[in-house]
């Protein structure tokens, strides 16, 4: 089934409403560290859900930034997790793979594609230098590809989301004025965007390797506030 470019906005903004909820609305920032397509539960109506929260930190009010070891899935991580000094920007930069992976139909690292095509942030860079980013709108969708123009301005918030220096990431709440038309998205970015080394892997094995550490707990009561 593919999903139309209206079903796949709702499922944009609803994870950019949530992470906005973790990261400013709970008495604690709530840093998910493992915002990928597999934690993202769809329900009957694609209202989307963002899940496990197995590799979550938490962070005090009076800090900006936490030092934790390295703990996020290999193609979703920020440049930052090589000095393991994270803050929620490293949310920001992994909801702009995925969110580029929604508008792209396909994943960040496609084994299927000849080996230019292979990794979506370097194609995507390519073609944003050259400007043609119509070109990366999927193409099994006609629906998508109807709406192109409107999917390539999504692809420019995913640019912004994706800058290498997080301090030049929008916050998550600006990300949801954005879609909302309530904000302009930045437009003087960096287009060199980070690709963290892969590790070794059996041939024809379309996976990648994760890094996990022992989770942060969270409390019922810290994630069960209203929305």
């Amino acid at each position: 089934m593919l999903l139309n470019w209206q079903q796949r906005k709702k499922i944009i903004i609803d994870v950019a409403r949530g992470l906005t909820y973790l990261h400013d609305e709970c008495r604690q920032t709530i840093v998910h560290l493992d915002i990928k397509p597999h934690n993202i539960l769809l329900d009957e109506n694609f209202n989307a859900k963002i899940s496990d929260f197995g590799l979550s930190k938490l962070v005090d009010c009076d800090q900006s930034q936490v030092v934790t070891t390295m703990r996020e899935t290999l193609g979703y991580m920020a440049p930052e997790w090589l000095s393991s000094v994270i803050t929620k920007k490293v949310d920001v930069n992994s909801f702009g793979v995925v969110l580029l992976e929604i508008l792209c139909g396909r994943r960040n690292l496609d084994h299927s594609q000849p080996k230019e095509a292979m990794h979506l942030l370097d194609l995507f860079s390519k073609n944003i230098e050259e400007d043609r980013l119509l070109d990366l709108v999927d193409k099994y969708s006609e629906d998508m590809q109807l709406h192109g123009a409107e999917v390539v301005k999504m692809m420019r918030l995913a640019a912004w989301c994706l800058q290498n220096d997080y301090t030049k990431r929008p916050s998550m709440s600006m990300v949801v004025k954005v879609l909302e038309g309530a904000m302009n998205f930045e437009s003087d970015l960096d287009y060199f965007f980070f690709n963290p080394p892969l590790p070794n892997m059996r041939a024809g094995v379309d996976d990648q390797k994760e890094h996990v550490v022992v989770a942060t707990p969270l409390l019922p009561s810290i994630l069960s506030r209203p929305r």
